[in-house]
């Protein structure tokens, strides 16, 4: 399965099944983290970054909140997605 994982302006299209509340914050909070001097983690558990997936291949999008809004580009994928019929779920809480 393919998704995509939105946090404020940013974005992660992951391959993996649709992730809780609790793991679609773990998520944001796991690939937001910049690690100087670490390359960019592109795993965790059952989740893994995706480069060149097809929007038609996405099969759920969960949005995480936060501090800044979702970019125009990505709600025009967020209303693409929801078009075919992907629910869109919102988690009430963002990051701590």
């Amino acid at each position: 399965m393919m998704g995509i994982l939105v946090h404020g302006n940013n974005h992660f299209i992951l391959s993996g099944p649709e992730p809780t509340e609790g793991e679609a914050i773990a998520l944001a909070r796991h690939f937001s983290l910049v690690r100087i001097g670490k390359p960019v983690p592109n795993s965790f558990g059952k989740w893994e970054i995706r480069n060149n997936v097809f929007r038609e291949n996405l099969e759920w999008a969960v949005i995480v909140p936060g501090e800044s809004e979702i970019s125009p580009v990505i709600s025009k994928l967020l209303a693409e997605v929801a078009g075919r019929g992907v629910v869109i779920r919102a988690c009430s809480e963002g990051l701590e």
